[in-house]
């Protein structure tokens, strides 16, 4: 074991466990609420040959669920479950009143929601009136009262006692618990439910989700299952967005951002469909449409952000913008302000009606779903995570928004919140050698990152630079040569690097804080560095 990975691995005081999951170890399913009820219910519509209808969501999360439920539903005995997933741009998010027009028209008389529904007391009230009844899985905040329905399962519930890595799980690893629950009560063959955990890695590093405990499980065994998927509509996406290898990188950056540009620019049903086709032209086609969708996303997005950033800085401590901009990329612009701003950001769009609609994204100790529910009286309607979430304003309450919101945070009297955007080093270093190619083979048993797993950085400490030189069209790339103590010379690539780093001389003394890569040129497979950030010694 190379001896940068092992001081790694004791720095993070990581076990076996973590480092070689097993998937018996993960939790019974039946410890989830409701969950036994729920499979109660299933029997009787599989016995009676019930129409069952899937309520999904547009995000990755919601349409991987949407399948994962659907394949579960099937290999248990449901014929032809139908899914119905919410339009953007009419429905936003959770149950929609089409869902009720749709469920008497196609004679539902079980409707079983993914990733939504534990808020939605009314619809699930009004599908009660007409005999048909909902089992909820999900994965948001819940009210104190639940809604009517057959089960929630939620482990956001607030008498939920199961587990507590469980509360970790995104709405697709809820609806993986149910597939669980299926095999386990003998409605499906066992070891079918793993060639699902391919989408349950998709929703789960798509939606954010802590990649420890029971995610950890699912996501390890997620990567060897991407690996082989036998999806075509997933296996010509990835070709078509030039995915070299499964990691979290590759999902975040190319895999996720395609699947999630069908909800955010024209249907998520092009994703659905994307991952249930079994036709090699569809999936081509569908991963084409992706695509161009990806593309046209990149570019708005880009406007957006530029756009706001002229706009200059105000002194309140949330940002709350306001535009005309296509409504789904505002969550991403939201994540962009973030970055660059250090501030918690809402950016809202102006709909048809005259009503703002828009995302939040935060960090630290300002939670965006507490923040909301404080400002409950200047909104339409919102909800959604501590670091992420949707809101409906009408324009004429946006002033008392505005206010509620920065009233909230100014409440909080939070200290120092930039620390949690601040960069740190796992471990620090003055030589490079031992940066090869075989510590990354073993930095790959730590896939897939994310929160609670953070990919590892690390400093090199005041190497000696060599060259510093622009790249791209722009110039608006970085490459910066620095050989270490140990003589060895490494290559650290910053893309659209701060100005101040083009500044840097052959005489400046730094230490510098990167990612090792794997580059590969004309068949030659090297080690190089993505730069992170400089310190200046």
């Amino acid at each position: 074991m190379n001896k940068l990975f092992t001081q790694l691995v004791e720095t993070r005081h990581l076990d076996e466990s973590f480092l070689h999951p097993k998937y018996e170890d993960l939790a019974d399913p039946f410890l989830m609420p409701d969950i036994e009820k729920a499979i109660d219910r299933i029997k009787k519509a599989i016995e009676t040959g019930e129409k069952v209808l899937i309520y999904g969501d547009y995000d990755v999360d919601g349409v991987t669920a949407s399948t994962v439920m659907e394949t579960a539903l099937t290999l248990a005995g449901i014929k032809n479950p139908d899914i119905m997933l919410p339009d953007r741009f009419v429905d936003g998010y959770g149950m929609s009143p089409r869902l009720i027009d749709r469920a008497k028209s196609t004679g539902v008389t079980l409707v079983i929601t993914v990733d939504c529904g534990s808020r939605n007391h009314a619809i699930i009230e009004e599908l009660n009136t007409l005999n048909i009844d909902t089992i909820v899985t999900d994965h948001h905040e819940c009210e104190a009262t639940l809604p009517e329905a057959v089960a929630v399962i939620n482990p956001k519930r607030q008498d939920y006692t199961g587990p507590s890595k469980l509360r970790d799980l995104a709405g697709v690893g809820v609806a993986f618990k149910v597939a669980q629950a299926l095999v386990k009560a003998g409605l499906i063959e066992n070891g079918r439910e793993k060639w699902l955990l391919d989408l349950v890695l998709l929703g789960t590093i798509c939606d954010s989700m802590p990649l420890t405990g029971e995610n950890r499980i699912l996501s390890y065994y997620g990567i060897k299952v991407l690996e082989k998927t036998s999806r075509k509509g997933l296996r010509e996406l990835m070709r078509t967005a030039g995915v070299k290898s499964i990691n979290s990188e590759s999902i975040g950056f190319q895999i996720g951002p395609r699947l999630n540009a069908a909800g955010r620019l024209d249907t998520a049903e092009l994703a659905l469909n994307l991952l249930r086709t079994t036709s090699a032209t569809e999936a081509a086609t569908l991963a084409s449409q992706l695509e161009e969708l990806n593309k046209t996303r990149r570019t708005e997005q880009r406007s957006a952000t530029e756009e706001i950033l002229k706009r200059g800085d105000k002194d309140d401590p949330v940002i709350i913008e306001t535009g005309n901009w296509h409504e789904g990329i505002l969550g991403i612009v939201a994540g962009r302000l973030v970055e660059t701003k250090h501030k918690p950001a809402f950016v809202l769009s102006e709909t048809e009606t005259g009503v703002f609609k828009g995302s939040g994204r935060s960090f630290g100790d300002f939670n965006l779903a507490e923040a909301l529910d404080y400002a409950k009286d200047s909104i339409v309607n919102g909800g959604g995570h501590a670091a992420a979430a949707g809101v409906r304003v009408r324009s004429e309450d946006l002033y008392a928004f505005r206010e509620k919101i920065n009233e909230y945070y100014r409440s909080l009297h939070l200290q120092n919140q930039e620390k949690y955007l601040k960069l740190t080093a796992d471990l620090d270093t003055d030589n490079i050698g031992d940066f090869d190619l075989n510590f990354l083979a073993e930095l790959k048993e730590l896939e897939p990152f994310g929160p609670g797993n953070e990919e590892p950085i690390f400093q090199l400490n005041r190497p000696e630079i060599l060259l510093v030189r622009p790249m791209g069209d722009k110039e608006q790339h970085l490459r910066i040569d620095v050989r270490g103590k140990d003589g060895k010379i490494i290559k650290l690539v910053a893309f659209f690097a701060p100005e101040r780093w083009f500044a840097l001389s052959e005489e400046d003394e730094c230490n510098f804080l990167f990612k090792p890569i794997e580059n590969e040129w004309r068949s030659v497979r090297s080690v190089e560095g993505r730069l992170l950030d400089v310190l200046w010694a």
